[in-house]
């Protein structure tokens, strides 16, 4: 019985490692060490070894050890090697929405990238095209797709950049990098300002849709007194803070495929019904002229933020691979990185087609408000009711997801002040306390505020370095490509262009935002 055991044992192939010492199984079953290598080839294949936390559990070193031990070691190497690189975890993490539930895969990254990328920012696209023209329109698009493309490869890569480390959120990337108190000044704001920003503006989408889906399918005999739009942004907020009790990120994964699913086939009904339709008579493709030089230069820069707001959702990239397991046979970089290239072909498919489709459905006529705006002012009695109401409601359930996953590092944050000072999770009624608390901000944020593109372009600008710049930067920080490299030259030299644009198109949102007055042409309170 022994013997059968001990031949079953060693039948068992164990993992190759490139330390382990290999041997020769003999026709017999016996182990048979392989012949010493003397000289310079000793000498080489003691340079090329690298010791590992199993490297001395190798098969020489189990032969003279008894069955039952030598099961406890195989399987210690077994699991040491599944380990990996003996990943530090902090126990506050757990507690987390970000961390606390880590079985994430590469379609929970598809369904959460998707989510992110497209959305309301679409649908003004069209509305940078107008000062932009054909030619620089889709030339600064094309520019900004691959730009962020290639950013978001390096945030995947450097997930796990230091061994034994995961940068689980942008902040903690960026204080790996820029150093502690630096990098929180330069990404903490930034973030949240997105994140924020975002469900501010998801508000206004979200409840003027509502508005209009409702006029589209009661029309004026459903009530003598509808709601107004403020009164709409409030029940779209009391929707957002219902959902938002999902307790982490992972547990949104279905209302991420939702808002995905809903993005793409309500992108696609957009345009598709836009250029179905005849144009307007007035129809121009020249880009607007304004009465100055300096409105037009503005403008121009305004246009280019609201293209660069388009590409927000960099600032989640950590903060979704976070959510997947990670060891050293199977990274999470792996499987994030396959979902985020299957999202961002779905996302070019969304972005390309509404951009160049409405600019052609409606010229330099397309309202501030984008695409939805244009299609009521132009097509509301052309268009089947059912379509546009479809459309409009497909809206909603987008903008309600999406509010969500871009809320999340929020809460995040929130959870993580609360933890730090009581040293205890979240309770399930602070918990909610804080959700509740941050959406009615929000809402009278918007209420405050109730402009779109303007904000887009705004964002865009302020949050332009997080997308952009900020990955550069780190990348040549904690890899450190040689100096004078083409990798050393080219992140640098991206990343500070990066930052020049930043600033120009902040300049360019903050004169749209003063010269429009804080007002919409289309989405405007009443």
């Amino acid at each position: 019985m022994e013997e059968r055991l001990e031949s079953e044992l060693i039948s068992i192939p164990a993992t190759p490692r490139a330390t382990s010492t290999p041997e020769i199984l003999t026709p017999t079953g016996q182990r048979s060490p392989r012949p010493a290598i003397t000289g310079i080839g000793a000498a080489k294949e003691s340079k090329s070894a690298a010791w590992t936390p199993t490297s001395f559990i190798s098969p020489r070193f189990l032969s003279p050890i008894g069955t039952p031990m030598k099961r406890v070691l195989i399987n210690m190497k077994s699991y040491l090697e599944d380990v990996g690189h003996l990943t530090k975890l902090n126990p506050q993490d757990a507690w987390l929405p970000i961390t606390e539930s880590r079985n994430g895969n590469a379609h929970y990254a598809a369904f959460h990238n998707l989510n992110a990328g497209v959305g309301f920012q679409a649908l003004v696209l069209p509305v940078a095209f107008s000062f932009l023209g054909w030619g620089w329109g889709i030339f600064s698009l094309t520019i900004a797709y691959f730009w962020q493309l290639y950013t978001l490869w390096i945030l995947v890569q450097l997930h796990e950049a230091v061994p034994g480390k995961r940068y689980n959120r942008y902040v903690e990337l960026a204080e790996a990098a820029f150093g502690k108190k630096l990098g929180v000044w330069l990404a903490l704001f930034p973030t949240v300002y997105l994140s924020a920003g975002t469900a501010t503006a998801l508000i206004l989408v979200g409840g003027e849709t509502m508005k209009l889906f409702f006029q589209i399918v009661c029309g004026p005999l459903c009530s003598s007194n509808p709601l107004t739009t403020v009164e709409w942004y409030l029940v779209f907020t009391s929707l957002c803070i219902v959902l938002s009790q999902l307790p982490n990120l992972n547990s949104i994964a279905g209302l991420s495929l939702v808002g995905a699913v809903t993005a793409i086939i309500y992108s696609t009904m957009v345009w598709v019904l836009s250029v179905s339709q005849p144009r307007p008579q007035q129809i121009s493709y020249e880009p607007i002229a304004l009465p100055s030089a300096t409105a037009t230069m503005f403008s121009v820069l305004n246009a280019l933020g609201i293209i660069a707001f388009a590409f927000r959702g960099h600032n989640l990239v950590l903060e979704i691979q976070a959510t997947m397991p990670s060891t050293f046979k199977h990274p999470a970089h792996v499987p994030m990185w396959k979902g985020a290239k299957v999202a961002y072909f779905f996302i070019a498919m969304c972005l390309f087609p509404i951009a160049i489709g409405g600019y052609w459905a409606y010229g330099s006529l397309m309202p501030s408000g984008g695409m939805l705006g244009a299609i009521y002012a132009f097509h509301s009695h052309e268009i089947a009711r059912g379509l546009l109401a479809m459309t409009f409601l497909l809206v909603v359930f987008s903008c309600l997801s999406s509010f969500q996953i871009y809320s999340m590092p929020v809460f995040d944050s929130f959870e993580a002040s609360y933890t730090s000072r009581t040293n205890r999770p979240c309770s399930v009624w602070i918990r909610s306390s804080f959700r509740v608390f941050y959406g009615f901000v929000n809402l009278l944020i918007g209420v405050a505020f109730p402009f779109l593109s303007s904000l887009a372009g705004l964002l865009g600008g302020l949050t332009l370095p997080v997308t952009f710049a900020y990955p550069c930067f780190m990348w040549v920080l904690l890899k450190q490509p040689p100096k004078g490299t083409f990798s050393w030259y080219f992140n640098w030299i991206l990343g500070w262009i990066g930052i020049a644009f930043s600033l120009a198109f902040s300049i360019g949102g903050i004169w749209s935002i003063v010269n429009s007055g804080l007002k919409l042409k289309f989405f405007k309170p009443s």
